[in-house]
């Protein structure tokens, strides 16, 4: 793992070799007058192709709990990589899959433009908040941060949808500032790498599924935009009233809870 990337929100990338999209999503100022700490909340995408480097740098983090949200079939295509000494409480949802995943099934069956890409992923987002995996897995994951054991890293395979979606959800219950809670998603767009990504991408889709997507379609898929995070919290306001009542009755999300984790990770 190299240092901290220069400039002002890509200081929070943190530059490992073999895991994409990595950062800190602390440090931000909230409507209460308190900081988010730093150092307690981690992103990324998967640890399948993650370096000795990688798992040592990991390690100096003192990562407490690991929540990976992908699928079981996920993890078994793609295990991630663990150190010898590996101890943080991992946190999964082992649900068998009733089906394959969305975005197999969308590569598989569509002309791959960039059209269609943002029709599925604003789709995704309409549905993603309601999935009982997710369901569970969010859940989970607060109840981890209000233990107080340690640092969060969350991630699935990209680390900018699901994993988007929930640090949103942190973002909201710490009180950080709608406009921060959306550069900090759309920081994606920097930390995946997406354009040294997207030769690599192009081809693994022309091999597994036979057609040539567009330059502009394979970005789209591999990075985040706006409209994706509105429509998820759009569909949660309208199924919940708002995005509170949603933490709470779905998520177990109390006051309470919220406390815990506001003593946790605030300044």
């Amino acid at each position: 793992m190299g240092a901290l990337r220069n400039g002002p929100m890509s200081k929070r990338i943190l530059a490992f070799d073999g895991i994409d999209n990595f950062r800190d999503y602390g440090d931000y100022a909230t409507t209460a007058g308190k900081t988010l700490k730093s150092g307690r909340l981690y992103r990324s995408a998967n640890h399948a192709m993650a370096t000795d480097d990688d798992l040592a740098g990991m390690a100096a983090l003192g990562i407490a709990h690991v929540v990976d949200l992908r699928r079981p079939s996920e993890r078994l295509r793609q295990p991630s990589r663990r150190p010898a000494d590996f101890v943080a409480n991992l946190i999964e949802n082992h649900e068998g899959d009733q089906q394959e995943a969305p975005h197999v099934a969308f590569l598989r069956e569509t002309d791959l433009t960039e059209g269609e890409v943002h029709a599925f992923m604003l789709n995704y987002y309409d549905n993603a908040p309601f999935e009982p995996r997710h369901l569970d897995l969010f859940s989970r994951y607060f109840q981890a941060i209000a233990s107080g054991d340690g640092p969060v890293l969350i991630h699935c395979a990209a680390g900018k949808d699901r994993t988007g979606i929930l640090a949103a959800l942190t973002h909201h219950v710490l009180g950080v500032h709608h406009d921060d809670l959306m550069e900090d998603y759309l920081l994606t767009n920097i930390a995946a790498r997406i354009e040294a990504r997207a030769p690599l991408a192009t081809e693994m889709m022309r091999e597994s599924f036979g057609r040539e997507p567009s330059a502009a379609a394979v970005r789209a898929f591999l990075g985040v935009d706006a409209s994706y995070l509105d429509k998820a919290l759009a569909a949660i306001n309208t199924r919940y009233g708002d995005l509170d009542a949603y933490l709470d009755t779905a998520l177990g999300v109390d006051r309470a809870v919220r406390d815990k984790v506001s003593h946790q990770l605030l300044d």
